[in-house]
This record gives C-alpha cells, sequence and structure tokens, in this order.
C-alpha cells in the first residue's frame, strides 16, 4: 500500500516540468467559468481554496526529492550493469599469493564474495609483522596496480582488521565496512560478515565456518599466508 502510495505520488510531480504547471492542473474548467480570468484562478487555487495544494518550496523540495531517488536508482542499475575494471588484468604474475588475489579480485570487487587475507612478514624496518586484511575494502580504498606490478608489497596495517607487531608489541583491530571483529568470544578470534550475519572462524583447527573456505599460500615473496573466502549469498 505505501509504495503504491509513492508511486502515485511520484508519477503525479515527474510529469510536471514546474510549479505553475503543477498549479495548472488544479484549475477545473468550472473555476475558469466562475473567475474568468485564469491567473485568479491560480491564485485561488495557490492558497488552498480548491483543497491540499502544495506550496513552491514544497512542491520543489519534493521534486527534488523524486529526482534524486531516480538518479540513485539509475547510478546504481549502472554501477551494477558496467564491466569492472581489475588491477590484475594483463599482469604476468609468478608468485602463488599474487595469483590467488588475481583470482578472487572480481567478486570481490562486485560484492560476490568477501575475502579475508592472514599475512606474516618483515616490514620495511625489519619488525616482524602479521595481520588479517579486508580484501574488499583495501580494493575499493587502494590502488592495487602496483602490488600486482610488483612495486610495492601488500602488507597489514594498523587500519586493518587486525595487526600485531612482533617487535613492539603493538596491537589494533578494527570492524571494517564488510566484517566486525570478535575478539572476546571463548573460541579466539572471530570474524562477522556484516551482510549475512555469518561467522568466520580463524583457528586453524577448526573450520573456517558455513559458505567460508580457507586456503595455505605457498608464497616466496612472504613468510605465512592464508586467504579465506567468505561467498555472499543475498536474500
Amino acid at each position: 500500500m505505501e509504495y503504491s502510495k509513492f508511486s502515485r505520488f511520484h508519477d503525479s510531480l515527474t510529469q510536471f516540468k514546474c510549479y505553475e504547471d503543477y498549479l495548472d492542473s488544479k484549475v477545473t474548467p468550472l473555476d475558469l467559468f466562475y473567475f474568468k480570468q485564469k491567473e485568479l484562478a491560480l491564485k485561488l487555487v495557490e492558497h488552498g481554496h480548491r483543497g491540499t495544494v502544495l506550496s513552491r518550496e514544497e512542491f520543489e523540495e519534493r521534486k527534488a526529492a523524486v529526482q534524486a531517488a531516480e538518479a540513485a536508482k539509475s547510478n546504481a542499475f549502472y554501477d551494477r550493469s558496467r564491466p569492472v575494471t581489475l588491477a590484475s588484468a594483463g599482469k604476468e604474475l609468478k608468485d602463488n599469493f599474487l595469483k590467488a588475489l588475481a583470482e578472487r579480485e572480481e567478486a570481490n570487487r562486485s560484492g560476490k564474495m568477501t575475502s579475508v587475507i592472514f599475512i606474516r612478514d618483515h616490514n620495511t624496518l625489519g619488525q616482524e609483522v602479521s595481520g588479517y586484511i579486508d580484501y574488499a575494502h583495501r580494493l575499493k580504498t587502494q590502488d592495487f596496480e602496483p602490488y600486482f606490478s610488483g612495486k610495492k608489497r601488500l602488507m597489514p596495517a594498523r587500519s586493518d582488521l587486525c595487526y600485531y607487531n612482533w617487535k613492539t608489541q603493538v596491537s589494533t583491530s578494527n570492524s571494517s565496512p564488510n566484517f566486525e571483529v570478535i575478539y572476546d568470544d571463548p573460541n579466539g578470534l572471530l570474524f562477522k560478515n556484516k551482510r549475512d550475519k555469518k561467522i568466520l572462524n580463524l583457528d586453524p583447527l577448526s573450520g573456517p565456518g558455513e559458505d567460508s573456505n580457507r586456503t595455505f599460500l605457498q608464497s616466496d615473496i612472504y613468510i605465512h599466508v592464508v586467504i579465506y573466502d567468505h561467498n555472499v549469498r543475498t536474500v
């Protein structure tokens, strides 16, 4: 019922180019017969003598809202239909880890999958660090071309899901747009997917969870890497 009301209201606004056209639609042949002058009939309508009529300000605000909703709908359709640009496209990848990231790039960019990357290695200062990275979120916030081309190395940061510096013992945890960090559970560190509410279990002795997979990789450029893939189901 609410949707049909909105649809009728939407249609009634989009058919008018301006406020004057809207007022004109409220003037009946009987009004013109009695008032003789159309301008007078329009004034009476505008001042509410012909029932509930939107003011000029209300008309402009509501029409702008309708147009904004239409634009958002159009942009959403465009985003879903346009091809995804892949940073890994055309790259000759030799390391197993980079190949695995390339295989998952399109699914993470499109939202079909949300992958969590565990990395343990040494930073530029020679300190051993480890952490869990929300791959889909990083893809949206960083340019991955330098990683796939070998110009830079993907490393955990303090802004990622979890980060630990084994030298300085600095530890951080942050929820991301895709995952909530659960660090006080008896089963250990867990990530909860924000879309389907399913749990990603990081314990290597336990299963990764429903709709999830864990992949251990041998890499020539990292000490230890693991990728957790969560396939997102939409209702």
